[in-house]
């Protein structure tokens, strides 16, 4: 069972895992930053304290600790109650979710691995946005996309912001470097894969005119010139979702969604949308 600590100095060495989160050198992808995964809010923590990665601590307002007495039962890591205002000052922010939860990285899966028992990919390149890159593994997870390849100029997935706007789903949903690209697809295509570029160029094909067949890599660019001519040239197939006149492309994460929903790839019948 998790200790319970009450902690009333914001300045106390034992909230370090939380300080300054707002600063630049917090994140794990600058110099200086510790490399934690941050996880905010009560359901975001809650898929924390069930998934690979090693927890260290949590810090959180009375009632959002005590909501989380369940999952804390099998937890061996100390949870310190503070009031909003110590939380705000240590942090560096006012926190209206009233938990966070850090834990250390879980070594990547071997992406030899992670393609083996995979039948959809979304392999990106250049998705240097933290909140798209965290919208993309929600919509992956959400409809039943088995891992994700990062290639280069990506940006990094556990990023607090990240986390957060996945809902924490990044923190199950299996993911790899793919580098270099594009010469990595050859390895996806040798295990069987079909590589689709979605792109909104003219001479791609629409979405709808596309047999997936059993195991796709759908290949997304970055949110403003989209994929790179290599990448779409070492693609099977481009492809791409037809719009309405005046409009040339969607959001990189939306993209995403819409692909794998119209190619049938992944998903069931046992979950309901919620939106927000």
């Amino acid at each position: 069972m998790a200790q319970v600590i009450e902690v009333d100095d914001p300045a106390d060495p034992r909230l370090d895992d939380f300080r300054d989160l707002s600063t630049a050198d917090r994140r794990p992808d600058r110099p200086g930053g510790r490399g934690l995964v941050i996880a905010e809010g009560v359901v975001v923590v809650q898929r924390l304290l069930a998934s690979r990665y090693p927890v260290r601590a949590l810090l959180g307002v009375r009632r959002r600790i005590e909501s989380l007495a369940e999952e804390l039962a099998g937890v061996d890591a100390p949870a310190y109650v503070a009031t909003a205002e110590v939380m705000a000052e240590a942090v560096g922010f006012h926190l209206n979710r009233g938990v966070l939860a850090a834990a250390d990285r879980a070594a990547p899966p071997d992406l030899a691995e992670l393609t083996a028992s995979a039948r959809t990919l979304a392999v990106l390149e250049g998705v240097g946005d933290h909140e798209n890159l965290g919208s993309l593994f929600r919509n992956a997870a959400a409809l039943g996309v088995d891992g994700v390849l990062l290639g280069p100029g990506c940006s990094d997935p556990l990023y607090r912001r990240s986390v957060r706007v996945s809902m924490g789903h990044v923190l199950a949903v299996p993911f790899a470097p793919l580098d270099p690209l594009p010469q990595g697809l050859a390895l996806l295509r040798a295990r069987g894969f079909r590589v689709l570029a979605l792109t909104p160029r003219a001479d791609s094909v629409p979405l709808s005119s596309v047999d997936a067949g059993h195991r796709v890599a759908l290949l997304l660019g970055s949110e403003g010139p989209g994929l790179t001519e290599e990448a779409i040239a070492a693609a099977d197939a481009a492809v791409r979702i037809p719009m309405a006149r005046g409009v040339d492309s969607l959001n990189v994460a939306t993209a995403g969604a819409v692909a794998f929903y119209a190619l049938g790839l992944g998903g069931d019948a046992g979950g309901t949308a919620h939106q927000g």
